[in-house]
C-alpha cells in the first residue's frame, strides 16, 4: 500500500486522524476527551499570583484552569491578557502559554504584532516565492499590525484558495485581538484533530472516512502495537520505546545479528523510526537513547541521521548532545497528551 493516506473518523468517541505513508502508521492524532486546555487555544486570561522561584507567574484560564507564563515582567495580579497555549501539562501543573499569539490555517500564519509578510524557508523556488508575497500585498495590502508568514503548502496551492486563507484568518485574528473584558474566557478552541490533518498535514494521495477504515487500513493493530514498548526494526533488530515519570527511555539491540556492522545498522534504523514513534505515541520532554555498540568514530554518523530524522518532524526537538557513558539525549515539546491518556487500555474498539 504505497503513497500517503489520512484516515479520518472516532476512537472510542473521540474525534481522531491517522497518517499512512507506504502502510506504516506515521503520525495519530486524538481527541482528549477530558476539560483540560487544548493546544493552541486562545484565552483572555488574568493574573492571579507570581511564582518568583521559577520567573513566571500564575494565569486564571476559563472554567477553572490555570496558565503558568514565563514572561511575567511588568504583570502584576488582576491584570488581563490574552494568551495561547503552547504545550500539555502534567496532572496537577498549569499549562504552559504565551502572550506571542499565532493565528494558523493551512496556507498562513498571522502574527500579531510583528508586521511585515515572508515565505516559509522550505520554500525554495524564487520565482513562486515572488509570486506569493506578490499575491499577499494584492490580498491583505501593506503591513500594518499583522505580519504574515506563508507556509510551505502555499507552493502548490492554488491562488484563489491562498487568497482565501489570507481573509479568513486576518478576519479571525482580527475578531480575537477586538475582544474585550477582565474575565477568563476562552475566545478561540484550539484545532481538533481533523482540523489538525488538514492544517498541518501534506496533501495526501487519498482520504478515507468510512466508519471502518481504521480497522480496514491496520491502524487499530499499529495503535495496539504502541501499547507495548517493543518497535520492530525491519530485520535491523529492535528498540524498546518506555516513558518513565522522568524520562523516555528508548534502548535499541541489534537482535540475532552479531556482524561487526550490526550496531550502527540497528541505530541507524531505530533513529529513522524514533520520530514516528515518539509522535504516535504523544511522548515529549527528556528523551534518553541507549544506542548499541558501536565504534566511537561512528558517532559523526549517528548524529548526521538523527539531524535528518528529526528535521522534518513536526514537533520541536533539540539534539542536546551525548553523555558521559553514550547515550544520546533529546529534549521534546511536550505539545501531544501521552496515548495512554487519549485512547485509555481497553477502549472499545
Amino acid at each position: 500500500m504505497k503513497g500517503r493516506i489520512v484516515v479520518l473518523g472516532t476512537l472510542a468517541d473521540r474525534r481522531a486522524a491517522a497518517l499512512l505513508v507506504d502502510g506504516r502508521l506515521d503520525d495519530l492524532l486524538i481527541e482528549d476527551g477530558g476539560d483540560r486546555p487544548a493546544l493552541g487555544a486562545t484565552y483572555r486570561a488574568v493574573a492571579d499570583r507570581p511564582m518568583k522561584g521559577q520567573g513566571g507567574i500564575v494565569l486564571k484560564l476559563a472554567d477553572g484552569a490555570r496558565g503558568f507564563l514565563r514572561q511575567s515582567k511588568g504583570i502584576a495580579p488582576g491584570d488581563a491578557l490574552t494568551v495561547q497555549t503552547t504545550g500539555h501539562a502534567e496532572p496537577g501543573k498549569a499549562t504552559p502559554v504565551t502572550p506571542d499569539i499565532l493565528f494558523k490555517s493551512r496556507f498562513v500564519i498571522v502574527t500579531p504584532g510583528r508586521p511585515g509578510y515572508n515565505v516559509s524557508r522550505s520554500l525554495r523556488d524564487d520565482e513562486r516565492r515572488d509570486e506569493l508575497l506578490a499575491l499577499v500585498h494584492d490580498v491583505a495590502g501593506p503591513p500594518a499590525d499583522l505580519g504574515l508568514i506563508l507556509r510551505s503548502a502555499a507552493e502548490t496551492g492554488s491562488d484563489e484558495d491562498i487568497a482565501d486563507d489570507i481573509l479568513a484568518t486576518i478576519a479571525t485574528a482580527r475578531a480575537i485581538l477586538a475582544e474585550d473584558g477582565n474575565a477568563p474566557e476562552l475566545l478561540l478552541d484550539g484545532p481538533d484533530p481533523h482540523a489538525l490533518a488538514w492544517r498541518d498535514w501534506q496533501m495526501p494521495d487519498a482520504i478515507e472516512t468510512d466508519a471502518d477504515a481504521f480497522d480496514r487500513l491496520g491502524v487499530i493493530d499499529a495503535i495496539d502495537a504502541l501499547r507495548g514498548p517493543a518497535v520492530e526494526l525491519g530485520g535491523e533488530g529492535r528498540m524498546y520505546v518506555e516513558a518513565t515519570r522522568a524520562m523516555v527511555t528508548v534502548d535499541v539491540n541489534t537482535g540475532a545479528d552479531t556482524s561487526l556492522a550490526a550496531g550502527l545498522k540497528a541505530n541507524i534504523a531505530a533513529i529513522r523510526a524514533l520520530p514516528a514513534q515518539l509522535r504516535c505515541r504523544g511522548l515529549g520532554g527528556q528523551v534518553t537513547i541507549d544506542l548499541a555498540p558501536m565504534a566511537k568514530k561512528e558517532r559523526r554518523t549517528i548524529e548526521q541521521v538523527l539531524r535528518a530524522a528529526f528535521r522534518a518532524d513536526s514537533v520541536d526537538t533539540i539534539l542536546a548532545g551525548w553523555t558521559p557513558l553514550g547515550c544520546f539525549e533529546l529534549q521534546r515539546k511536550r505539545e501531544r497528551l501521552p496515548l495512554h491518556e487519549t485512547l485509555p487500555k481497553g477502549w472499545n474498539r
